[in-house]
């Protein structure tokens, strides 16, 4: 190994503690955001239950029809806020420096 490596090695291993999270300072917005995450996801999943569960007979289709809107409903969320970070970040991108 150069000494370049070596010192490329190095520095990388220094920085990749600046990248990695720091669990003790946590901020509220961070954890709002984990927590919506957290209830989208879990959402997906109890309604990905409901259709296999379709699949095989054991739902209800009233069950079903909910489960397939509340996704949808919850996409669709989910999706708008991506694009109003899109567009912000866009956004900012087009400010003179």
């Amino acid at each position: 190994m150069d000494v370049r490596s070596l010192y490329a090695a190095q520095k990388y291993a220094a920085s990749k503690p600046a990248m990695e999270p720091d669990p003790a300072s946590v901020t509220p917005l961070e954890e709002e955001f984990a927590r919506v995450t957290q209830d989208f996801v879990s959402q997906l999943e109890d309604s990905e239950q409901i259709v296999e569960q379709a699949m095989v007979g054991d739902a209800d289709p009233h069950a079903l029809v909910e489960a397939l809107a509340q996704s949808e409903l919850a996409v669709q969320t989910v999706v708008a806020v991506r694009d109003r970070v899109v567009e912000a970040y866009q956004e900012i991108l087009r400010m003179p420096v």
